[in-house]
């Protein structure tokens, strides 16, 4: 199914901007870092750590998150999200991830994965809209 190997890693950063702070997403009013952007930023980064690493038209998708928010983020800061794969069960992925801005740790916790076949999952989901 594929060549996943645990303590497999991925890093990604982004630059807050207007885009991702709480007021553009809604969850809240202040012009922060957004707490559903740095879990979408988790969740990208565990995901493209090891989609290199999977058969052709099989891809991951988000099935769980266990994720702190323990510092806010201002806008102009980087923030870098380093993930490692730390449990493979079958088709379950469990990420460990950790989330930094310039001055330190802002997020930690766990992320799980499963691996599908892409058209299939897609075709599942499309099926609910025509019944």
């Amino acid at each position: 199914m594929s060549c996943i190997v645990e303590q497999s890693r991925g890093m990604k950063q982004i630059v807050v901007t207007q885009y991702y702070t709480a007021s553009a997403w809604g969850s809240g009013l202040m012009d922060i870092l957004a707490t559903p952007a740095m879990i979408a930023l988790a969740e990208s980064t565990c995901m493209e750590s090891v989609q290199g690493d999977l058969e052709k038209g099989m891809t991951t998708v988000g099935t769980k998150v266990d994720i702190e928010h323990l510092s806010p983020t201002p806008l102009g800061m980087t923030v870098t999200c380093k993930s490692k794969l730390i449990e493979i069960d079958r088709r379950r992925l469990v990420f460990q991830v950790e989330l930094f801005d310039d001055k330190g740790l802002i997020g930690k916790g766990r992320h799980e994965r499963f691996i599908v076949d892409a058209d299939a999952f897609q075709h599942k989901a499309n099926a609910k809209s025509e019944s």
